[in-house]
């Protein structure tokens, strides 16, 4: 498998009684194929799955597979404390025919390099699946290094490809130099645009579940028109909404974004808090108002 495009790690919608809104669920993953996303990921961050039971994971990643079929590529994250759990997951994964799995560090564990890649190598004995690496030492406090890499490159053939999002610029010039058969994913927003300068063909954005006619038009701009003036405009609309991403407020954000789209998000589940403030949400708005006109304007003075 091939990561090209744009890959949004779908939300989780909440119904008023805190349970998974099955309905909603699917209106989201539709919203994103409709607007052409190249593939869905389910079970990320964004879509808390931290925040999950096991069989809600589970259900999770079966109803996606039964919404989208096979018209995009779906992805599931097998993310958890446990190696055991994230086999557990990944094993789920195998069984639904999802196209690969998103692999990443264990929280909390402080894995060394060769433990942290004893984790993923279990998990893909299990698996057999294309495999898109997950580098986010800011949640899982432990980075994937050369160590881990050399270890897993040379134990198994389905890593194809990494989400980095350590906000360092160094190991996104480690892999793109040290390491070509690792396809380079954009995980740190306001980086998309060196990742694509670096050669990456992919991103995996939360913007993306709201947005994702702008992502997409920023990929194409860098990653396949190679026509970085464009992209760099693009990504001068993008940054102030990106700003607000990388507050306290993330998920709440991304979830009244959503809404603003014409989704129905629902609330975080604890320990997070629902909603933003009425400032918050005219900010946002504003934001995402003058974004759009701004991806506009590039997109018809380069027509």
């Amino acid at each position: 498998m091939k990561f090209e495009g744009i890959y949004p790690p779908v939300i989780t919608p909440f119904d008023a009684d805190g349970n998974v809104d099955k309905a909603a669920f699917a209106e989201a993953v539709e919203f994103l194929i409709e607007r052409k996303v190249h593939g869905i990921i389910v079970g990320g961050s964004t879509g808390e799955y931290y925040a999950q039971t096991a069989q809600e994971r589970f259900d999770l990643g079966a109803w996606a597979k039964e919404v989208i079929g096979s018209r995009v590529p779906l992805i599931i994250g097998t993310g958890a404390v446990r190696t055991e759990d994230a086999i557990e997951y990944a094993k789920a994964a195998k069984a639904i025919e999802a196209d690969a799995i998103l692999v990443g560090s264990p929280p909390y564990a402080l894995p060394t390099q060769a433990e942290n890649a004893a984790h993923a190598l279990a998990i893909d004995r299990e698996a057999g699946l294309p495999i898109m690496l997950y580098n986010y030492p800011g949640r899982m406090s432990v980075t994937m290094g050369r160590e881990f890499f050399d270890t897993v490159l040379k134990s198994t053939k389905n890593v194809v490809a990494i989400k980095e999002a350590s906000g360092q610029m160094e190991p996104l010039h480690v892999l793109a130099r040290e390491y070509p058969s690792i396809e380079l994913s954009c995980g740190w927003d306001d980086q998309a645009l060196e990742f694509f300068a670096w050669g990456a063909r992919s991103w995996v954005c939360a913007g993306g579940n709201f947005l994702p006619d702008e992502h997409i038009a920023l990929y194409e701009a860098c990653a396949v028109e190679k026509d970085f003036d464009k992209g760099r405009r693009i990504m001068s609309a993008m940054l102030p909404l990106m700003a607000i991403l990388a507050g306290e407020k993330f998920l709440q954000s991304v979830k009244y974004a959503c809404e603003i789209a014409g989704l129905r998000p629902g609330s975080p589940r604890r320990p997070l808090q629902p909603g933003l403030g009425e400032p918050e949400k005219a900010q946002l708005k504003e934001v995402l108002a003058k974004l759009k006109r701004e991806v506009a304007s590039a997109a018809r003075r380069d027509a």
